[in-house]
């Protein structure tokens, strides 16, 4: 992975988030599509994360086998 884990896109709506006034309109828009962009950067993560686990499993099961 590189220096920065968070992705591009949710760095670049926190940037125009905090150029807004909070409780405004844009404010309350850009509060949810950041929510959405992160909620499916965890998720691409999580999705990751129990592969990996599941191939060192079956690694380990097959290991053991032989």
């Amino acid at each position: 992975m590189e220096n920065n884990p968070i992705p591009e896109d949710i760095i670049k709506i926190q940037k125009k988030l905090a150029s807004f006034e909070i409780n405004s309109r844009n404010y309350k828009k850009y509060t949810k599509i950041l929510a959405k962009h992160v909620k499916a950067f965890t998720m691409k993560k999580r999705v990751n994360s129990h592969i990996k686990t599941i191939e060192i499993v079956e690694k380990i099961s097959k290991d053991k086998k032989d």
